[in-house]
């Protein structure tokens, strides 16, 4: 038999650890459906369209003024920008599954395990809500392998969830950016988009100039469809900034809204992280449940008129 000192702090060590599972949402891959939530205010705004893309490796101060980056900063002085915008971790994949589960998961971008956490397409999923992944470079719809050439595994966060892993309709939803253009033109967008340029043309290795041109030929289009105009909703952020910039684990980035109900020109001093664009992104498709650290992550409605 253990002594009764012995057994109570094997009994209390068990229990801490639990909590710290429970309160980290990785340990178990738990659904999180248990997870307090901070529900959308009233008139949170919706939309039938999100878009979400995702630049590279860069600091805000790097971006937001820079003469390199134009079409950005046009769209910026324009829309709404989050001026105290923070990445969560350094390296890559951690900030993108904080934007598709609401947490980190995993310190590693060579992580290849499955993730059976909450997500973002699960929660799609039980809201009756289509989504695609358009990524540049990937080999072809559904791959679910490594890098090939600019394409990275860990710049597509869906390849690792079980939602997307055991069901090829949903992994089916991971698509060559190309077919971008074509949906765009047939009017046929997803409610939810996530859109990822290679590493040629997200910062990461190309210059902020390359990443520039590529978002004014790429996201131009759109906003200039008149169906997006004035249903959609766009969202640019970059994953984290430079690795020195380890401000709130991720450091300071530049992330932009951008809609028909943004006000225009509005500078937010309010912080955020990538559990907010997330909360974001499914408030504003009218789904109430946030994964992770979006349930009660701190709501965006200050970007849009009335607020």
């Amino acid at each position: 038999m253990f002594p009764a000192r012995t057994l109570l702090r094997a009994i209390c060590s068990a229990t801490c650890f639990s909590i710290l599972c429970l309160s980290q949402l990785g340990c178990g891959g738990g659904s999180g459906a248990s997870t307090p939530q901070t529900p959308p205010p009233a008139d949170q705004p919706t939309f039938s369209h999100v878009v979400l893309v995702v630049e590279e490796n860069h600091s805000y101060s790097e971006v937001i003024g820079n003469s390199s980056m134009p079409y950005f900063n046009s769209l910026a002085s324009k829309n709404g920008v989050a001026a105290q915008y923070f990445a969560n971790a350094h390296p890559s994949l951690p900030n993108y599954l904080v934007l598709t589960t609401g947490a980190t998961e995993t310190s590693d971008d060579n992580f290849a395990g499955s993730i059976s956490d909450d997500n973002i397409v699960r929660e799609l999923i039980k809201a009756g809500k289509s989504w695609k992944s358009y990524i540049e470079s990937i080999p072809s719809s559904g791959y679910m392998g490594g890098d090939s050439g600019p394409y990275l595994r860990h710049h597509n966060p869906f390849t690792y969830l079980s939602d997307v892993q055991n069901d090829s309709t949903q992994a089916a939803n991971i698509v060559p950016f190309t077919q971008f253009a074509d949906d765009l033109a047939n009017n046929a967008l997803p409610q939810y988009s996530l859109i990822v340029p290679d590493v040629d043309n997200d910062g990461h290795d190309g210059t902020l100039a390359q990443a520039d041109s590529w978002l004014q030929a790429n996201i131009a289009p759109l906003l200039a469809n008149s169906a997006f105009q004035s249903t959609g909703l766009l969202i640019i952020t970059f994953d984290e900034a430079l690795q020195s910039d380890v401000d709130h684990g991720g450091g300071h980035v530049a992330t932009l809204i951008a809609s028909s109900q943004s006000k225009k020109g509005y500078q937010s001093q309010t912080l955020y992280q990538h559990q907010s664009t997330l909360r974001l992104i499914l408030a504003s498709l009218g789904i109430k449940t946030f994964p992770g650290m979006a349930a009660t992550a701190p709501d965006m409605t200050e970007f849009f008129q009335g607020h």
